[in-house]
């Protein structure tokens, strides 16, 4: 599959089959990610791959954040709030947490730490429809809590910035459209 034509089919895909993932499939996709632009070469990227019981972390600290931002925990609504939050990671066989710890080089603009990190998921998602996989993306006020920073180890500079979800295709998305890109481009040729 040419890049072009990787980019154009690439489509976020919500459902996969519960089927393993190889790992050597898992790592070129990382790998796709660590080539991403990265301004002073700083590398701001950290990727934690959670399968099997590895998920279970994750869930429960959904599910204490859910807990946490609940006015009535107690409802019969709330807890089945709680107990989604607790079962999204097994929404996939594989989880790669994307996340950015931003360099301590003077030179670095924050921001451009975070665009790294950004393109580096980018490359992810376009790698893993070339390998045949299904991929999507998810935040949400939980992915950038506190507490899901803390689980995976990260300074208090480092941040969550993403979830994504990788499994086997169980579904086909509908066709994309686009704007032209006359309607999101200006031409700006002279003065």
């Amino acid at each position: 599959m040419d890049a072009l034509e990787a980019l154009r089919t690439r489509r976020s895909i919500g459902r996969v089959k519960d089927r393993e993932v190889p790992k050597e499939l898992i790592e070129k996709i990382i790998e796709a990610a660590t080539w991403a632009p990265n301004h002073v070469k700083t590398e701001p990227w950290r990727f934690f791959v959670l399968t099997g019981d590895g998920r279970k972390r994750l869930g429960e600290t959904l599910a204490q954040i859910a807990e946490r931002e609940m006015d009535e925990p107690a409802t019969d609504e709330q807890k089945k709030k709680v107990e989604k939050a607790r079962n999204n990671p097994f929404r996939a066989p594989v989880i790669i947490v994307a996340a950015v710890e931003p360099s301590d080089n003077p030179k670095v603009i924050l921001k451009e730490e975070y665009a790294a990190v950004n393109a580096g998921v980018q490359n992810m998602l376009i790698a893993a429809h070339a390998l045949g996989l299904g991929a999507v993306w998810r935040t949400g006020k939980p992915c950038y809590d506190r507490e899901v920073s803390n689980l995976f180890g990260l300074s208090e500079k480092g941040e969550v910035l993403g979830f994504i979800y990788i499994g086997y295709p169980d579904m086909t998305p509908p066709p994309r459209k686009v704007k032209p890109i006359a309607e999101v481009t200006t031409w700006i040729d002279k003065e």
